[in-house]
């Protein structure tokens, strides 16, 4: 089937660009001894996360409790929680994984500890955690300089077990240029080095030292201090990465297929792609360097101005051969974003339909236990 036959809007994964993503990173990480466990959130889908395996990945992050049981049931070993749970629903939800596979999950204060402890207590069950970090996020985690303390205080929790610490440098994603990630880098590194070093210092066994995000993977690779990786985004990667040169446009393997349906004026034209397709993600820390909605590939005088739910505006910037019933590609400024708006991935090669990829495990389309 080629891919002119493929209804639109449509979200298509170029599978070479893919497996070219996968590869790079992966031969990165061998070359410095360092392990990926990848955010699973970016794509949500057990297939990519077998495949991610298959490519070196040893473990996984999680940003959703439904990931990391879609994933023990799919016989994944190594997976982080990314964040604390704190409601009894959840934490039997943690105790519950803990006794099937190596859970792992982040803990940053003591009050969701302390819940933790008292359910796994009852239950005679022990959960591994790291310490989450804050390396300028500010979003979770305590400064490094409060890490000991911390876990000081969960000393007490006998029944919590103490595995290393952990980050995400996700303010990164304010950089304007590739020349701003240098400063990310190094809070990155910096707060790490800083937690781990007095933690050693005050006498516990730092195991897991875990970070990363996309766009600092690259630089910080080599630190010294760092051990696993979790960059997400890497496998897609949109128009966001394309913003700091983290990617080129032939990495860019998320896009949306869209028909051009109607041309208004000499500048303007509409797409039957909207906010369903694209969202309305324009950089989460105040990225400036992003204007419009995505990335029209092939056509640098386009510009994805204006979105309603179902349709997009396309204004032309000087002279363009885009007419009525034409088909763009348009890479979305967050393909994390993109990716959860769909149940499938149109897999391609070249211009040819290779297969279906499911989209099994995005939180919303679970029952949520509901019976």
């Amino acid at each position: 089937m080629k891919i002119d036959q493929v209804y639109t809007p449509a979200i298509l994964l170029n599978l070479d660009y893919m497996e070219h993503n996968l590869k790079k990173y992966a031969d990165l990480a061998a070359a410095h001894g360092k392990q990926i466990w990848p955010m699973v959130k970016t794509h949500k889908s057990t297939e990519l996360a077998l495949l991610q395996q298959q490519y070196g990945c040893t473990g996984f992050l999680c940003g959703t409790l439904d990931e990391a049981e879609a994933l023990c049931a799919a016989g994944i070993q190594n997976i982080m929680y990314a964040y604390p749970v704190a409601t009894n629903v959840s934490i039997d939800r943690v105790i519950a994984l803990s006794q099937k596979c190596n859970f792992i999950i982040r803990i940053d204060g003591e009050d969701a500890a302390k819940a933790i402890q008292e359910q796994a207590a009852k239950q005679g069950v022990s959960v591994q955690y790291t310490i989450i970090v804050d390396s300028g996020l500010h979003r979770f985690g305590v400064a490094p300089d409060k890490v000991v303390p911390l876990a000081d205080a969960l000393k007490a929790c006998d029944h919590l077990v103490f595995k290393g610490i952990s980050t995400h440098p996700g303010h990164v994603y304010g950089a304007c240029s590739h020349e701003d990630l240098a400063g990310y880098c190094e809070d990155e590194a910096r707060s790490m080095a800083a937690a781990a070093e007095a933690l050693k210092k005050a006498g516990y066994t730092v195991d897991i030292i875990s970070s990363g995000s996309t766009p600092t993977f690259a630089q910080n690779i080599a630190d010294e201090h760092i051990s696993i990786y979790h960059p997400g985004n890497y496998i897609f990667n949109d128009t966001i990465q394309l913003s700091t040169q983290t990617a080129s446009e032939e990495e860019c393997a998320l896009y949306v297929l869209a028909s051009v349906v109607s041309h208004l004026s000499e500048d303007l034209f509409i797409c039957d792609a909207g906010t369903k397709c694209l969202g309305l993600d324009q950089g989460a820390h105040g990225n400036t360097s992003i204007v419009g909605y995505g990335t029209v590939k092939g056509h640098p005088e386009l510009c994805v101005d204006g979105l309603s739910e179902e349709v997009g505006k396309i204004h032309v910037n000087g002279k363009t051969d885009l007419k009525v019933g034409d088909k763009i590609c348009i890479i979305p400024n967050h393909s994390c974003s993109t990716a959860n708006f769909t149940n499938y991935f149109i897999g391609v090669r070249g211009d040819e339909v290779e297969r279906l990829v499911e989209v099994d495990i995005r939180s919303n389309a679970t029952k949520k236990n509901v019976k």
